[in-house]
C-alpha cells in the first residue's frame, strides 16, 4: 500500500501483488481506467411480426413490459448481447439485422443512467416454442400499439413513437431526437 501524501496530484492507493506498477504504463492504463465512469450498456431487439406487432416481454420484475433485451456484459459487444439475451430469455437463436437507434436514458429510480442499443431483430418463425427464462419472463405478447400504450414502459412507448415518426434518426436522448449540431 503506498502511502497518502499532501499534495497535488498525489493519490492513495492500493495494488495486488501481482498488478502492474504504477510509475509503469500498464501500471497508469490500470489505474485510469478503474477510475473512469463505467456506464451501464443495454441492448434491446425491436422484432417485429409481419403484421407490424411488436413482441414486448411480460418480466417477472416489474409491472410494465418491455422490449426484450438486457444488459450488456463487461466485454461483450452490444449486438452479442441481445442475440445472447434472446437465446437465454426467450429459446431462440436471433439474427440481428442492424442497429436502428441508440437511445440515452437518464437515472429512473434506483437506477443510473444507461445507454440503451436497439437492434432490429429477424422475426423467426412463429411456429418456433418458445422456452422462457421464468426468473425474468412471465410472457410474451405480439403487441399493436394500443396494446404498447397501454402495458409498455413509458419508455419504451416513447422510443417506439419516436422511431415511427423519424426511423431514420440513430441517436436520441429519452425521446428526443438530435438532428445536426441540435
Amino acid at each position: 500500500m503506498l502511502r497518502h501524501v499532501e499534495g497535488p496530484d498525489q493519490e492513495l492507493l492500493s495494488r495486488l501483488a501481482d498488478d502492474p506498477q504504477p510509475q509503469t504504463r500498464e501500471g497508469f492504463v490500470a489505474m485510469l481506467n478503474a477510475a473512469l465512469p463505467k456506464k451501464r450498456a443495454i441492448a434491446q431487439a425491436l422484432v417485429c411480426d409481419p403484421e407490424g406487432r411488436v413482441l414486448l416481454c411480460e418480466l417477472t420484475y416489474k409491472r410494465e413490459w418491455d422490449l426484450p433485451g438486457g444488459v450488456v456484459d463487461p466485454g461483450e459487444s452490444p449486438a452479442d448481447a441481445v442475440v445472447r439475451e434472446l437465446r437465454e430469455e426467450l429459446g431462440v437463436d436471433a439474427r440481428v439485422r442492424g442497429l436502428r437507434t441508440v437511445n440515452w436514458l437518464p437515472p429512473w429510480s434506483a437506477w443510473d443512467d444507461a445507454v440503451l442499443f436497439v437492434f432490429d431483430v429477424e422475426p423467426w418463425d412463429p411456429e418456433t416454442p418458445l422456452v422462457l427464462q421464468p426468473t425474468e419472463i412471465a410472457g410474451v405478447h405480439w403487441c399493436e400499439r394500443d396494446l404498447v400504450r397501454e402495458r409498455a414502459t413509458a419508455a419504451t412507448i416513447e422510443l417506439l413513437d419516436s422511431l415511427d415518426d423519424d426511423p431514420a434518426d440513430s441517436y436520441r436522448e429519452a425521446g428526443h431526437v438530435f438532428r445536426g449540431n441540435a
